[in-house]
């Protein structure tokens, strides 16, 4: 309880944070240009995540990267589903063929479609779309202070995904599969905010010929955002990756320890930021 506390005590300090800069810089300023070791980004004002990472450590999840990176080629084929402004995206497709960027958010569109351009990412394909299991229009959160904690609208309405008064629009969404047909990718990179159950139904073709999948898992967003449980967010993926990797624990698992090793993380509330399903 006392956490929980702290932690919207915090998502408060960072709100006033960004609503400073906005009026300190001024209402008509867009984004801010930063040099970092991902590439060149111009990122949003208000952000105090990505953003605010990026401006003061002048990096982002080199980890992330640096493991992505080793397993593919420079013959590979990626996929990022939830790509946001492109930090990972645009250092990645330096080391791959080709990439496809999917992208839900249309004001973080915008940044990725000029992140791209400004790092002469000319192998990458960029996509303004939600990842779902079906074809239709979803409500989706804009947030403003964590611009990349946008995501569907919850189906549980947690302060932490409201802190920030965040616009609420409808954005299109459809299954990857239906989208990308024909298509395959050696490696997909998955961060979506909750909407992973949905989106990787939606893909279990494209998953069925993927050599590797990288996936955010945080309890909070299976429980608030897509309501869904370990066994079943696990049935979409266990048809077609046998082993698992946790970087968080550095546990390296089989199928069958798959279910009990992440509902354990999510009863004591353990995120990791790219558990890793290989063949």
């Amino acid at each position: 309880m006392h956490s929980r506390v702290w932690n919207n005590a915090k998502l408060g300090v960072l709100n006033v944070v960004s609503r400073t800069k906005r009026r300190m810089i001024g209402p008509h300023v867009e984004a801010l240009l930063v040099s970092s070791k991902n590439g060149l980004f111009l990122v949003d004002v208000e952000d105090q995540t990505v953003g605010r990472k990026l401006s003061y450590n002048g990096e982002y999840g080199l980890d992330e990267l640096a493991r992505l990176q080793s397993a593919i080629s420079p013959q590979s084929h990626v996929l990022v589903v939830g790509t946001h402004i492109g930090t990972i995206a645009v250092a990645i497709s330096k080391h791959c063929a080709q990439l496809t960027a999917i992208e839900a958010n249309p004001k973080t569109f915008r940044f990725l479609e000029l992140n791209l351009l400004i790092n002469a990412c000319a192998n990458v394909r960029a996509i303004n779309i939600a990842a779902s299991d079906k074809r239709e229009a979803i409500q989706f959160v804009m947030n403003r202070t964590n611009s990349g904690g946008s995501k569907r609208l919850p189906v549980h309405r947690d302060y932490a995904y409201f802190y920030d008064s965040p616009e609420v629009i409808s954005v299109n969404a459809v299954p990857l599969d239906e989208l990308l047909a024909g298509q395959s990718f050696e490696a997909i990179l998955m961060d979506i905010e909750g909407s992973e159950y949905f989106a990787l139904k939606g893909m279990q073709t494209l998953l069925a010929s993927a050599r590797v999948l990288f996936m955010e898992f945080v309890p909070h967003h299976l429980k608030n955002v897509s309501g869904v449980s370990v066994p079943e967010l696990l049935s979409t993926v266990t048809p077609h990756f046998s082993h698992l990797f946790i970087p968080s624990k550095n546990l390296r698992l089989s199928q069958e320890q798959f279910v009990p090793a992440l509902q354990g993380m999510f009863d004591n509330d353990e995120s990791d930021d790219g558990l890793e399903f290989s063949k």
